[in-house]
């Protein structure tokens, strides 16, 4: 056998370390090789566990390191607000680990007690679990899916068409089972754990490389804004008016050809519906034929025209000034945009990290807004891009979606992933995405989850170029995440007819 026994883990610290190596894998390293490595270990480990309490606590702690590492950026928000102390953000990213390695343990815990004595099944039983559990993950407690572990697979992602992420994070666990089989020098079981992983590999190979330049050239064009204005200068008031004229002069000059133009969440400080006269400098910036989409924000207002909460929201304007379309964000970040409990948390000196007076308010979900002469556009703001199967209004399936983001908060290590993240939804949902974000990673994805233009870290720049064509649905578009729960009852299935027939 060329991996250790760990019958007798002796240092806890172990399995952490292993947990951290695994999360190597995501982005910005990309060092897949030693997730794969990583996971063949933690399936060691739990494997030769002598009891299901010793089973748990293994992969609670694997899990533990491979969240903290994985998630060290947010850390970073901590950085850019004055209630809390800069040094509580690396407080806040050990307590979430330390909820998030619950469900790696769980996963450790069924899959031991399940597939006890036979290695194959155990896989399966592994694989089947984490897929559900990164699903629970993503939805429980207003979910935190940040980080699912198939997005280490993007550059060959194609099987997310069909399986989604989620099922996509089953088949790296099941690569990771034929390392580890490999390693135990059981080549037959070896090659049952990779005949699924090879098989989406092929699938994801096949995928075309760009769009019919042809069918391209008759796309409209966008023209995406990045103006590096970092979070320690966004609400500053008195760098507002260069702040703005940063973004007008990378809006460029109006073109003989009608564009579409794309400025980041939270782009201006003014309230657009309320505010005429920021309309019309906005107006006064575009073509008369050009569409432009900005993150702002939309007061709520009381019967006593007093205002109670805000909304975090994505504006179409028009050149003559006019709103065309409003998009709520949905998936809100609590202690971000709202803090739980306030009566409490505030109590104790905990604040919420976006500033403001009163708390965002959630946006009814998904939806699609017309746009005359472009066709018709998703929006998702910042995170709420990461949510498998969520990000789209299926009943009016709309051309491309775009994510405004502000991604300066979080260091060198969160745009990168959440990149990959949006990558990844465009690869589900078979639809281009574009991304503007303050200070990087702004980017032009097409349908097959290509990055065909992006911009540097850091860069004030602007991305001119062509919308990628829409695909026809995937079957993930159709039927959504009921695909990945039809794989891990293949995957469950198949481990209690192995341990049947051991029997």
């Amino acid at each position: 056998m060329l991996l250790p026994d760990l019958k007798r883990v002796r240092g806890w610290w172990v399995l952490p370390m292993l947990g951290g190596l695994s999360a190597l894998g995501f982005a910005p390293l990309g060092w897949w090789p030693l997730t794969l490595i990583g996971f063949a270990l933690l399936l060691q480990s739990v494997f030769v566990s002598a009891s299901w309490k010793q089973a748990l606590g293994r992969g609670w702690l694997f899990g533990l390191g491979h969240f903290i590492v994985g998630l060290n950026w947010i850390a970073g928000a901590f950085q850019f607000q004055e209630e809390m102390p800069t040094w509580f953000g690396w407080i806040a990213v050990v307590l979430l680990s330390l909820y998030l390695a619950l469900y790696p343990g769980l996963v450790a815990l069924a899959a031991s007690r399940l597939g006890q004595g036979w290695r194959l099944g155990f896989v399966f039983f592994f694989a089947g679990f984490w897929l559900v559990a990164e699903w629970l993950r993503a939805v429980l407690f207003t979910g935190f899916g940040w980080n699912p572990l198939g997005v280490i697979a993007v550059d060959i992602a194609g099987a997310a068409r069909l399986v989604g992420t989620y099922g996509l994070g089953a088949l790296v666990i099941l690569a990771a089972g034929a390392v580890w089989l490999l390693a135990r020098r059981d080549p037959r079981a070896a090659t049952g754990a990779a005949l699924l992983p090879l098989l989406a590999l092929a699938y994801g190979l096949g995928d075309p490389i760009g769009d019919d330049p042809t069918k391209l050239a008759r796309q409209p064009l966008v023209h995406i804004v990045q103006p590096n204005i970092g979070q320690q200068d966004k609400w500053r008031t008195d760098y507002a008016a260069q702040n703005f004229q940063r973004l007008a002069r990378l809006s460029g000059r109006p073109q003989a050809e009608p564009r579409l133009i794309f400025w980041p969440e939270a782009a201006v400080p003014d309230y657009l519906e309320d505010e005429a006269w920021a309309r019309d400098r906005i107006a006064a910036l575009i073509g008369p034929r050009d569409l432009l989409m900005t993150g702002g924000v939309a007061i709520i207002w009381g019967k006593d025209d007093r205002a109670l909460a805000a909304r975090n929201s994505l504006f179409v304007l028009d050149s003559r000034g006019q709103l065309r379309g409003r998009y709520d964000k949905a998936h809100l970040v609590p202690y971000g945009e709202y803090l739980p409990m306030r009566p409490i948390l505030s109590a104790i000196g905990l604040s919420r990290l976006v500033p403001g007076d009163f708390d965002f308010w959630p946006g009814p979900g998904p939806r699609s807004i017309d746009l005359p002469g472009f066709g018709r556009m998703g929006g998702q703001i910042c995170y709420e891009v990461i949510f498998s199967g969520h990000v789209v209004d299926a009943a009016h399936r709309p051309d491309f979606l775009f994510n405004p983001s502000n991604d300066a908060w979080f260091g060198s290590w969160g745009p990168p992933q959440h990149l990959a993240q949006a990558r990844l939804r465009a690869i589900e949902e078979a639809m281009p995405i574009l991304r503007s974000t303050p200070t990087g990673i702004s980017a032009v994805i097409d349908g097959h989850g290509h990055v065909v233009k992006s911009l540097a870290f850091h860069a004030a720049a602007s991305i001119d170029a062509r919308l990628p064509l829409s695909q026809p649905p995937s079957p993930f578009a159709r039927y959504g995440n009921s695909l990945a729960f039809a794989l891990a009852s293949i995957l469950l299935l198949a481990a209690i007819a192995l341990r049947w027939w051991k029997r």
